[in-house]
Order: C-alpha cells, then sequence, then structure tokens
C-alpha cells in the first residue's frame, strides 16, 4: 500500500467571524496541499471558533444580558451543516484534491454543537461526528451528539474517523472507534496541557494506529472574550512513535508521510478489536440510532 502525505494545521480561527476564518481555512489549505498532503487535518472547533475564558455571563440559576449577546454573536458566527460555510469547505477540498477533517462549531435549529466535517476530495461532505460529551463549561454552549455521527470512512488510503478532545478520554467511545477499524485516528482538540501527549501516544499503541492531533494555536486580540491556546500539535505512529511534532507558540502545518500497511506490523502482537479482545468476557453495545 502506498503511503499518503498527511497535514496537521495547528492555528486559531477568528473568533466570532466566520468570513476571515473561512478565508484562513482556504489559505492553509493551499499551503498544506502544495506540501503534497492528501489528507488536512484542523483543529476542534476551527470554523466558529472556541471561546476559551468566556463565561457568558453564566452562573448557577442566573443569566446575564451580556452574556446572552455574547453567545447570540457565537451563534451567528457558527455553520450551518449543510450550508454557505460548507460549501464553501467543499470546495476548497475539491480544488486541492485532498480529504479535508474541519472542526467546526455546527449551528442546529437553535442549539448549536461541536463537530467534526469530513470533506472528500471531489468537495462533498462525506461525514459528520458530533462531540457526544461536552466538557465542563462547554455543556453550556453545546448539545450533545448520539450515536447517528459515529462515521469511520474508506478513503483509499485507510479508514478515517474522528474523536474530539476529552471524548478521547471516553475508553468506549474509542473502543468503538477501534472495532470500526480506524486506521487515521484523527483528534482535533483545543488541550495544549503536557499530559495531551502522553493520551495521544496512549491511543496509537492501544489501537495501533496513526494519530493526528491538531490543536488550535490562537492569542486574544482586543477586547475578544478568549484565552491563549498555545498549540502541542503532533503526529503519532501505530508502535508510540512520535512522527512529528509537538509544537507549541506558534501557528505551523505538521506534515508525514504514513503507510497504512505498518498497522499490520502494529497488530501482529496486540489487536483491541481482534485477536487480543476476548468477547467471551466482554461486550461492547453501541447505540447507534438517534435518540
Amino acid at each position: 500500500m502506498p503511503s499518503v502525505r498527511v497535514a496537521v494545521v495547528q492555528a486559531g480561527s477568528i473568533l466570532f467571524d466566520s468570513e476571515r476564518t473561512l478565508a484562513k481555512a482556504e489559505r492553509l489549505m493551499v499551503e498544506a496541499a502544495a506540501g503534497g498532503a492528501k489528507l488536512i487535518v484542523f483543529p476542534e472547533a476551527f470554523a466558529g471558533g472556541y471561546p476559551k475564558g468566556a463565561d457568558f455571563g453564566a452562573r448557577v440559576g442566573s443569566r446575564t444580558p451580556e452574556g446572552r449577546k455574547l453567545f447570540r454573536r457565537y451563534f451567528e458566527s457558527a455553520l450551518d451543516v449543510p450550508g454557505p460555510g460548507t460549501a464553501r469547505l467543499g470546495a476548497a477540498a475539491r480544488t486541492h484534491g485532498a480529504w479535508v477533517v474541519m472542526g467546526a462549531i455546527e449551528r442546529d435549529g437553535g442549539t448549536l454543537y461541536c463537530t467534526v466535517l469530513f470533506f472528500a476530495p471531489d468537495g462533498t461532505l462525506a461525514g459528520k461526528h458530533r462531540k457526544l460529551m461536552p466538557a465542563a463549561m462547554e455543556r453550556l454552549i453545546w448539545g450533545f451528539g448520539d450515536g447517528t455521527t459515529m462515521p469511520v470512512i474508506e478513503t483509499g488510503f485507510g479508514k478515517i474517523g474522528a474523536v474530539i478532545c476529552w471524548e478521547n478520554y471516553m475508553p468506549l467511545l474509542r473502543a468503538a472507534m477501534y472495532a470500526k477499524g480506524i486506521q487515521f485516528y484523527c483528534a482535533p482538540t483545543v488541550d495544549d496541557r503536557e499530559s495531551w501527549q502522553a493520551s495521544m501516544r496512549h491511543i496509537a499503541l492501544e489501537g495501533r494506529c496513526f494519530v493526528l492531533s491538531a490543536c488550535q494555536y490562537s492569542r486574544p486580540a482586543g477586547a475578544e472574550a478568549a484565552e491563549t491556546i498555545r498549540g502541542g500539535s503532533v503526529i503519532v505512529g501505530p508502535l508510540g512513535k512520535v512522527l512529528a511534532g509537538p509544537v507549541y507558540d506558534e501557528e505551523r502545518i505538521l506534515t508525514a508521510d504514513l503507510d497504512a500497511g505498518e498497522i499490520a506490523e502494529g497488530k501482529f502482537d496486540l489487536d483491541v478489536a481482534g485477536h487480543y479482545a476476548r468477547p467471551d468476557v466482554f461486550r461492547l453495545v453501541v447505540n447507534e440510532e438517534s435518540v
């Protein structure tokens, strides 16, 4: 099986400005594709933004008018899926003939979701994954995904899927992705702590898959409600070897040439969804129906 060049984008969105953020995504795709990337992974919430540090005026039992107005701005910068923003991102994927994995804030009715969008090289929206479990204060601004949006997609060079930020600390969700045969495990995040690196190496070793973790890098501008996100993007091989990164405190596109055939070398002695599983003892039930 031939190798594929992948790119992990470490960059920040322009909070509350979807037009400038989409234009930045297009520029970053141009740069990644110029380097030969056929799979381009963006961070969590890139399109739509991650308002780190904002409290939206919320306390237990009360909300402020100012917080409601801030949420309105956030809501208005989110993407309809499908919609004009996704059409624009799909057109960019088609221009470069690349798979694009894009973290986005999805607007559906009156609810926002932290979502990953998968665009095929022909520009079609090939699937999406909504974050199942927003963490801590994220639950104030995002809804909960369900089992209907947990795709693992065949690309021609391997199977891709995405697990968002602290979803990666849900062992049963990881097990479900391994059972679906994920090979290029995309982990968009805003977790910029050192401990994240240990988690990404563990997942690569556990799943015997390539892990591509894209983290935002952003600093607050003016009076916008945000705190610094310092990066830490990384690419890890199926035996836990770090192939690119981690990189901190700058925007950067990480690249690596990955051979899906190496996964078989890793699964020689560990396949947690196959010969190393004990289905006679343990059983995983996944509900992929709408709730």
